[in-house]
């Protein structure tokens, strides 16, 4: 949403001043620069970046538009999610996991935010079922270290993508620029009045290019970024989480274990959290 409101900000303001200042606005719209900056970037785009990368690039950048998933009630369920996973632990064994394993859906020890989130649900439950099999702890904790960190890298594959956009758009727009001034070079014979139209049209290129890289393009990098350092905490989180579990950590700790990792705009309170343990006992 915020995304949304920057884009309405900065295009008032944009529009706002030229119109201030005496432009004309439709010397502005020059479909034909706008062909082909974005075509050029589209094109570089696409040969650039795999087929998954270019879906996830998408599928990212038109998320930013919506708020961001990873809120203090997803945080609050994760840590529920734990607590009952810990107290079933200790009530009933490791063994007693293998049914939330096997079918997760089913089990009331996960939430609906966390069944949702189909990566992080396969993370837990694959992680729960090397602890049933009686992994050792320092070995669970490096095989999770290396899933994350290939993760991370898998994540930031479409963050970078877009940003290789924005970086890319400025040099298209000098290029549609370059061509319009070809043309106006080629039609030095018509009257200045013309000329002035061909010359205001070549530079739109420029602008365009370079309002679009870093009024557009760049804050949704900085956005899906920023997203992706969000999840990555979710799963370091799970991961603390996971490690008690296989230490026998007892449920009250393992939640307030958790809940130290998560950023203070998100974390939930110390009674918060024991408020809402003690509801869903």
């Amino acid at each position: 949403m915020l995304v949304i409101v920057g884009y309405l900000v900065l295009t008032s303001a944009i529009m706002g001043g030229f119109l201030g200042g005496g432009g004309h606005p439709g010397v502005l719209f020059q479909p034909f620069e706008f062909i082909i900056i974005i075509g050029a970037a589209l094109g570089a785009f696409v040969c650039s970046n795999s087929m998954s990368v270019i879906k996830g690039a998408l599928k990212g950048a038109t998320a930013t538009l919506k708020g961001t998933p990873y809120n203090k009630a997803y945080y609050l369920e994760l840590l529920l999610c734990f607590y009952a996973i810990t107290t079933k632990t200790r009530k009933e064994g490791l063994l007693s996991l293998e049914s939330i394993i096997d079918d997760p859906k089913s089990s009331p020890v996960f939430t609906p935010k966390i069944l949702h989130d189909h990566h992080l649900l396969e993370f837990i439950c694959d992680n729960l079922r090397l602890i049933v099999t009686g992994v050792e702890v320092y070995a669970l904790e490096e095989l999770m270290d290396q899933e994350l960190e290939t993760h991370h890298e898998e994540a930031h594959a479409p963050v970078k993508a877009i940003q290789n956009i924005g970086d890319g758009l400025p040099a298209f727009g000098i290029v549609a620029a370059v061509l319009g001034v070809v043309h106006t070079m080629e039609s030095v014979g018509i009257p200045p009045s013309e000329l002035g139209k061909l010359i205001a049209a070549a530079l739109v290129g420029t602008f365009l290019g370079i309002l679009l890289a870093y009024g557009y393009i760049n804050p949704v990098a900085a956005v899906m970024s920023e997203r992706s350092e969000a999840e990555g905490n979710v799963y370091k989180c799970a991961q603390k989480g996971l490690l008690c579990c296989a230490k026998g950590v007892s449920p009250a700790m393992t939640a307030e274990y958790m809940r130290t990792m998560i950023a203070s705009a998100m974390r939930p309170g110390f009674l918060e959290l024991e408020e809402q343990l003690r509801a869903n006992k």
